[in-house]
C-alpha cells in the first residue's frame, strides 16, 4: 500500500520479499537500499494516484519449461490505483483446500491461478472473497487476505503452519491486538460470533456473511479494536 507516496511497512515487505525468494531459490541481487530507492522513484514517476506498489522478482529468462536459466533473477516494479473495499465482506468457503504441505506453501508467489478460480466461485455467489480450509480441515486464507476470528471472546488467526501467507497486517494485527494464533477447525469457524479479514490493501475488514449465513456480530468488539489499533498504528508510523 503507497500512502501519502510512502511504500507502507516497506522493511517487512522487503524482508518478506527476501524470505520467499530464498523458498523458490532464487538469489535477489539487489540490496535492500537499491530496491527501496527503485520504490522510491517508480512512485514519484507514476504520481498523482498511485496507491499500491508491486515487485515482483522473477527467475529471469528461461528456456520453455519448467527449467530456469542461467541469466539471473528480474526485479520488476508497478503501481496502481489504491482501489476501494466496502465496509465489510461476503465471503464463501470454497470446496478446494490449500496443501499446507506444498514447498511453496506461505511464500508469497505469482502462483494465483487456484487464487483467480476460487475468487471466480465466490463472485459468482454474490461474495467478495474465497476462504480456503487446509488438507486438515483447518481454517487457512483468503485468495488474497488472511482472516481473523473471535470465539467465545477470543481473537484467533491460523497459524503458519495450517500454510496461510504470513501477511504484514496480520502480522502487526497480532503485534497491537491480543490475538493468538491457533488452528481453527471449519466447525468452529461456523459458529464464530465475528470474523475480519486483512490484508495490505484492505487493512481489517469486518465479514459480514459466511455462505450467504450472517454472522452474530459485524463489526463485533474484536474486529472494531483491532481495526482501531491498527489505524492508531499507521498515524504513528509507515514503516513499523
Amino acid at each position: 500500500k503507497v500512502v501519502d507516496g510512502e511504500a507502507f511497512a516497506l522493511t517487512r515487505h522487503l524482508a518478506r520479499l527476501r524470505r520467499s525468494a530464498r523458498g523458490l531459490g532464487l538469489d535477489l541481487p539487489r540490496a535492500d537500499d537499491e530496491l527501496r530507492a527503485g520504490v522510491a522513484e517508480v512512485i514519484e514517476a507514476n504520481q498523482p494516484g498511485v496507491g499500491r506498489l508491486r515487485i515482483t522478482v522473477t527467475g529471469g529468462p528461461g528456456p520453455l519449461g519448467s527449467a530456469r536459466g542461467d541469466a539471473g533473477p528480474t526485479v520488476v516494479m508497478a503501481t496502481g490505483p489504491a482501489g476501494t473495499w466496502p465496509p465489510d465482506a461476503a465471503v464463501v468457503v470454497v470446496p478446494w483446500p490449500r496443501n499446507e504441505r506444498s514447498p511453496v506453501a506461505g511464500l508469497n508467489t505469482t502462483s494465483y491461478a487456484e487464487n483467480v478460480v476460487a475468487l471466480a466461485h465466490a463472485t459468482e455467489r454474490g461474495a467478495g472473497e474465497a476462504l480456503f480450509a487446509n488438507l486438515a480441515g483447518n481454517l487457512c486464507e483468503g485468495t488474497g487476505s488472511n482472516v481473523f476470528v473471535g470465539l467465545d471472546g477470543r481473537l484467533v488467526t491460523p497459524p503458519l503452519s495450517s500454510g496461510c501467507l504470513a501477511g504484514i497486517t496480520r502480522d502487526l494485527v497480532l503485534e497491537t491486538t491480543d490475538a493468538v494464533e491457533a488452528d481453527i477447525s471449519m466447525s468452529d469457524f461456523a459458529r464464530a460470533d465475528e470474523a475480519f479479514l486483512t490484508s495490505s490493501t484492505r487493512d481489517v475488514q469486518p465479514i459480514s456473511t459466511v455462505d450467504g449465513r450472517a454472522l452474530p456480530l459485524c463489526p463485533g468488539p474484536l474486529s472494531t479494536a483491532a481495526a482501531e489499533s491498527f489505524a492508531a498504528l499507521m498515524a504513528l508510523t509507515l514503516d513499523p
